[in-house]
Order: structure tokens, then sequence, then C-alpha cells
């Protein structure tokens, strides 16, 4: 079973998780830029965030074998900080960077004002730099916040077929199924997705624009529920090209979109249609 976590936030990882994921057939990732648990009170801490994403994570994940890749902005969290504003304008320099593959997380967290400013703002960014977007639907009120990302998405002209819009359920997916949009699922222990309700959704919606992720960030998490899905599609029926559709094939299809995604020391093979430095077999 190979695997591509196409959301996780390895920051908050050690490197016995990438020793772990390594083994379970991890063989890629995107980590998205994300709130870091407490707040930040100036751009320079951004800097030095995005920094490490593109240059310190992919050299730990490198050491196991594993691809990494990253998505920057700023986080709907932190829209709402004044302090932290000015983020938006040194975006542009680091979605110019290799290992680049879209602009996220983006979107809602409290539905603010200020919320929908910067989300416009970097969807503006995404497509300007032909980048894919990665949307965080809101914890609370959902099912009202996925409309409202929805429509903000329409607003921009972005092709819906560039967006993932991620953290969703059995309450929201059915809104986004039709949109053409990307669907994310985060398999995350008591507070989002279990394999086996992801397996439910997979039966009832098709594979198609599907995208699992373990999130894996601060709080309790498991970077291995990527596998347990795989293991849990299995069980239920599901055939192993099934499984490597949803675990590797979406998720380099999604980002393969930015022409940027290298997976050239992954495995040797078949070449991906329409980026020509990437390369994956089975």
């Amino acid at each position: 079973m190979r695997i591509f976590d196409p959301h996780i936030h390895m920051t908050s990882r050690t490197t016995d998780d990438y020793e772990r994921m390594a083994a379970a057939g991890v063989r890629a990732l995107v980590e998205p830029a994300f709130w870091l648990g407490q707040p930040r009170t100036n751009v320079g801490s951004f800097t030095d965030y995005f920094d490490s994403l593109v240059g310190w994570e992919p050299f730990r994940a490198g050491q196991f074998g594993i691809r990494h890749h990253a998505t920057i902005a700023l986080n709907p969290k932190e829209a709402n900080d004044p302090r932290c504003r000015d983020v938006l304008q040194i975006l542009p320099r680091y979605l110019e960077k290799d290992g680049v593959v879209a602009v996220g997380e983006i979107g809602y967290d409290s539905m603010t004002p200020e919320e929908d400013e910067a989300f416009s703002a970097q969807l503006a960014l995404a497509v300007e730099h032909e980048l894919p977007a990665l949307v965080h639907t809101p914890h609370r009120d959902k099912a009202r916040g996925t409309e409202r990302t929805l429509a903000v998405v329409r607003e921009s002209g972005i092709d819906p077929g560039r967006v993932a819009v991620d953290h969703l359920n059995e309450v929201t997916v059915g809104t986004v199924a039709g949109s053409g949009c990307w669907m994310g699922f985060s398999i995350y222990p008591d507070t989002k997705m279990t394999a086996e309700r992801m397996v439910h959704i997979l039966r009832e919606y098709g594979l198609e624009r599907m995208l699992v992720n373990s999130a894996a960030d601060w709080g309790r998490s498991d970077p291995l529920l990527t596998r347990r899905t795989g293991e849990a599609m299995l069980a239920a029926g599901f055939c192993d090209d099934d499984v490597d559709r949803v675990l590797w094939r979406n998720p380099v299809e999604f980002y393969g979109q930015s022409k940027r995604l290298d997976l050239s020391d992954v495995d040797a093979g078949a070449t991906f249609e329409g980026n020509s430095i990437l390369r994956g077999g089975s």
C-alpha cells in the first residue's frame, strides 16, 4: 500500500513519526501552513515558520525516504489578528518556491469579515500563481461555513477543480459533491472522521475527487490513520486499485496541477500526464 498524505502537520510530529509513517507505506505528503497553537505576534514569526516548511521539514522527511511538499498561507484563525495581516504581503515570494504546491490553509474559522477578506485575497493569489487552493472549513457551524466557502470560491473565478475543500463530514460532503471542488476528509480521533465513517462516504459518493488525510497536528492525533483507512476499505470489499486511487493517485492528481510535485525519488515507472518531473509507479 503506497500512501500520499495530502494534509499533515509534521512540524508538530517527531522523527519517530516519520519512521513509523515510512514503515506504513507513506511515501509523500503535503504539510499545510497552519496555526501553531498560540498566537503569533509578528510577521517575522511567520517567515521563520514558512522557511522551515520549505527547508527543514523536507530534510527531515527525506531522511526516511518521504517526499515533503508544503502549502503556504495566512491561516483563517490568525487572519483575525491585525498583527498578522501583513503576512499577505510576503506570501508571493513563498508561493514561487519549489515544493510549494498550493495556497493553504485558507478559508474560515469564525466566518468574520476579516476572514472573508483574507480568503478572497488568497484565492486571488492562487489564480495569479497558478496554484491549487487548500480550503479549511470551520469547526463550528460547519454546514453554513461550507456553503459560504463555496460561494466565495465561485465569486473568485478560480477553477473549482483546483480547490480542495477540507475537513468535510457526512453533513457537508453532499454540499461539495456537486460543486466541482475536491473533497477532503481528516481521519482524526474524537473530533473529525473515523476510518469506518470514511468507508461509508466512499460507498455513497464514490472515489472521484476524494482526498483522505490524517491532519495529525498538536492535538490527539495519529499520522497512520491514512493506512488505517486503506485497511478499512479493503475489509469493506474495496479492491487494491480503489485504495491506491484514494490514498495515492487522487492526491497526486490534485497537487500535480501545481506542476511542482516532485516524486522522482519515490518510485520509477509511470509518468503523470502534464507534469514532466513527476514519476511514480506501483
